[in-house]
């Protein structure tokens, strides 16, 4: 496994589960775990670099992450490779260090880049091809709970004592 000190992720299908609510003023709506929630907290708590590259526009969507403590989003993103690489190069993060966990297509040239591409077990068919990491759970039912947890525990930084200062 690289040594992996940025995470960055998509947003439906991967920290949600790619459906979307319509409602009759033609709001979007999504769900977001809670787990999911946690490991970013706790990844950014630990000193990671946390990135949110997507397509969607939702400013809820922007304000729940940004709520975690999450600085970098980056919404309304068609061209990820862009967002990628202004993103990187403002850190100095090298690419072999990024974990990008993507579910579709739009996600498909910058998981080409990075040093452990990974998707929900849901993704199309051409990511899961990509993928060095293919979690057992679904887009928006753990999947980013799940890549964290383990990229933290094997680098020995996952606290699984419950500590009230992350929240």
């Amino acid at each position: 496994m690289p040594q992996i000190t940025t995470f960055i992720f998509d947003v439906d299908g991967v920290l949600t589960n790619g459906n979307v609510r319509v409602t009759e003023k033609g709001e979007l709506l999504r769900e977001m775990n809670v787990k999911d929630g946690y490991a970013l907290k706790t990844a950014l708590n630990a000193g990671y670099h946390v990135c949110i590259i997507t397509g969607g526009t939702n400013e809820g969507v922007k304000m729940r992450l940004s709520a975690l403590g999450i600085k970098d989003i980056y919404l309304g993103t068609y061209h990820k490779t862009d967002q990628f690489k202004e993103y990187t190069n403002l850190y100095n993060i090298k690419p072999e260090n990024v974990l990008y966990m993507g579910d579709d297509i739009p996600d498909y040239q910058v998981m080409k880049e990075v040093g452990l591409p990974c998707c929900p077990k849901d993704a199309v068919s051409e990511i899961q091809d990509i993928s060095l990491y293919i979690s057992q759970k679904k887009g928006g039912n753990g999947c980013v709970r799940d890549v964290i947890e383990q990229v933290l525990k094997v680098q020995e930084k996952w606290n699984f004592q419950f500590n009230a200062n992350l929240f």
